[in-house]
């Protein structure tokens, strides 16, 4: 049985779009000789579609496109994630579902049994569960289908499954020769080996070869990769497919033959695949195409403009130098380094007497005083970003936020100023993952100056400032986020790192609680880790409660 992965990039609620990928997979299966087509968890109508699920034309949007669907599957099956009625009596009305369609109609359903409820997921919101789960029988081989978290269970996780139902054990049970997943998995650093590990496991445990199709493609901060593949009951990989990006490829699980196991993927190479995906698709699927940054000529504006450059072509990327009081003349030689290296258009606005004039107003404000303080800092980012929102506004560019989440989860950013933007770019790495990206952007030559990779972080808003004039040094800092943030460890678990006191560990986290409402009015979060600032992580504003030191 020739099996045919259509790996494809799904717009939430585009019926004709999605519809036009799916039948395009459809036709290049059928040339390359498949049985059977395997697309992605609600590929009609995309992920993660969240409240739109209530609006009943989008529902009936997707069974029209379902119904649409059915009529290509002659001479081949199509199996595709899809929004199913569910049955009477149901707590809610609809099923998340594999849908089997051959022969111009609906063939076999099996809907969803797990549904997540944890960090970005809310399905129990919206879907019922799957009360049981049966076989398919095609082409005399008998199928299990499964949605993806369905394959997030079992033997895997040793003692402490993480759901009391193991669907792909009962369908085992049951006498399936084969399983097909259907996923729209978000990739994270590290996600795409877990998720290998964990099929394969199911495969041995189950001695039944799996057929795992996986979304690919941005939809707002969630980042799919795609990479799909297939195991033969032994563990054995038969098929590797690319990472974010479209992709078809034809595979036989009752045939093996051995995917090549090259090198794994590197790490930062991954990370920059995933941020330029979520780019591209954030601009391409509003119908947007060009973007506006500001360069200052450090780490985090150049590995933003370099991202940016990938995703949407140096010719879409205009870069706006905008000096002050206290910038370097390194920070402007720089910038323009880095644009002539990339081929992208800049200019350069001062903005020396506009924070004069604002200067001015202050004494009214407030009485002559020789410095304003934090107010006069701030002041001058809130000047670049009314600047870069005057660019967006006339030029229609999306300004890319170019912070990253060592400053975001701290409070390092201000209001109104560099915290502006329709995507934050950065959002969701972390300072030493900046520095990654930035000595990963140079692999081939010279596109960001080797001085913003060495010179120490500034901010330029007062004489001589350094970032660690206000933070622990970025290694300490970095190390007690990814703690805290990503590990959910209590306060009293985290052991200062080296360079840092237990005193900079207490003042780190009662940062991260007291910066929460700046974080609420921050730009969309690309999201590449297991714990995202974005809907992934709901923190309330107002609380009392601490980390436990």
């Amino acid at each position: 049985m020739r099996v045919a992965l259509g790996q494809i990039n799904t717009t939430i609620g585009d019926y004709a779009g999605n519809l036009a990928k799916a039948r395009g997979a459809a036709a290049r299966a059928r040339e390359q000789g498949a049985d059977l087509l395997l697309l992605p968890e609600l590929a009609l109508c995309g992920y993660p579609p969240m409240d739109l699920l209530e609006r009943p034309s989008f529902l009936r949007g997707q069974r029209e496109a379902l119904d649409a669907l059915a009529g290509e599957a002659r001479g081949i099956a199509i199996v595709t994630g899809a929004i199913v009625d569910a049955p009477a009596g149901s707590t809610r009305p609809i099923q998340n579902a594999a849908v089997a369609l051959a022969d111009g109609r609906v063939a076999h359903v099996q809907a969803k049994t797990l549904l997540p409820t944890y960090d970005v997921f809310d399905e129990a919101r919206y879907f019922e569960p799957a009360s049981e789960r049966s076989l398919w029988t095609f082409r005399g081989r008998r199928i299990g289908l499964a949605i993806c978290e369905d394959l997030w269970s079992g033997e895997f996780w040793g003692d402490h499954p993480p759901y009391p139902v193991d669907p792909i054990r009962e369908l085992a049970d049951a006498g399936a020769e084969l399983l097909l997943g259907v996923s729209a998995s978000p990739w994270e650093q590290e996600k795409i080996d877990l998720r290998e590990r964990m099929v394969r496991h199911a495969a041995v445990s189950h001695g039944l070869p799996i057929v795992f199709c996986n979304l690919v493609g941005g939809n707002d901060e969630l980042v799919f990769d795609g990479a799909s593949f297939a195991v033969a009951p032994d563990g054995t990989m038969d098929l590797r497919m690319a990472a974010f990006d479209e992709d078809l490829a034809v595979v036989d699980p009752f045939e093996p033959r051995r995917a090549h196991e090259g090198p794994a993927p590197v790490r930062v190479d991954l990370l920059e695949k995933a941020l330029v995906l979520g780019i591209r698709d954030y601009l391409h699927k509003l119908g947007l195409e060009r973007a506006v940054i500001a360069l200052s000529g450090g780490i985090d504006s150049s590995v933003t403009a370099h991202l940016a450059t990938l995703a949407l072509g140096p010719e879409n990327v205009c870069g706006v130098l905008m000096p002050g009081p206290f910038s370097s003349e390194h920070s402007i030689s720089d910038a323009e380094g880095l644009a002539e290296a990339m081929g992208m258009e800049t200019r350069t606005v001062r903005i020396d007497s506009i924070y004069k004039g604002f200067l001015e107003q202050f004494r009214v404000l407030f009485g002559a005083a020789e410095s304003y303080g934090l107010t006069q800092e701030n002041l001058q980012a809130r000047i670049r970003g009314t600047l870069l929102m005057a660019v967006s506004n006339y030029e229609d560019r999306i300004v890319l936020g170019t912070g990253n989440k060592s400053e975001l989860s701290v409070g390092y950013t201000t209001l109104y100023g560099d915290l502006i933007g329709g995507v934050a770019v950065l959002g969701d790495v972390l300072k030493r993952d900046v520095y990654a990206l930035a000595r990963h952007a140079n692999r081939d030559g010279m596109r960001i100056p080797q001085n913003a990779i060495d010179k120490p972080p500034s901010a330029e808003l007062a004489p001589d400032q350094l970032d660690t004039d206000s933070l622990p040094g970025y290694d300490a800092l970095d190390a007690v986020l990814e703690a805290a943030v990503e590990r959910r460890h209590a306060g009293d678990e985290i052991e200062p790192p080296p360079g840092a006191s237990a005193a900079d560990v207490a003042w780190v986290l009662r940062a991260i609680d007291r910066n929460e409402y700046k974080r609420r009015q921050a730009p969309l979060i690309l999201r590449v880790s297991s714990k995202a600032f974005g809907t992934g992580r709901r923190i309330p504003i107002v609380h009392r409660s601490g980390w436990g030191l």
